[in-house]
């Protein structure tokens, strides 16, 4: 994915499928294509927790803490 978008949620009381769920909508509305591929810090990623329906979850260092890349994943 070279192009996605930036997403920011820091609400503790709100579980990283929840934050994806709120990206992915915002994301549908404004580009009118469903994204599937996310990127997330390490430490976002809760133990054992199924990735959301029709997403890939994956972690990346270079992502801040609290912040979503968002967007659609590319073909080999």
């Amino acid at each position: 994915m070279n192009v996605g978008m930036l997403w920011f949620d820091n609400d503790p009381k709100v579980d990283l499928a929840a934050k994806i769920s709120a990206a992915t909508a915002y994301y549908k509305a404004k580009y009118g294509q469903q994204p599937n591929l996310c990127f997330v810090h390490p430490s976002m990623l809760p133990e054992n927790a199924p990735p959301p329906h029709g997403m890939e979850v994956r972690s990346n260092r270079m992502i801040l803490p609290n912040h979503l890349w968002i967007g659609i994943q590319e073909a080999a």
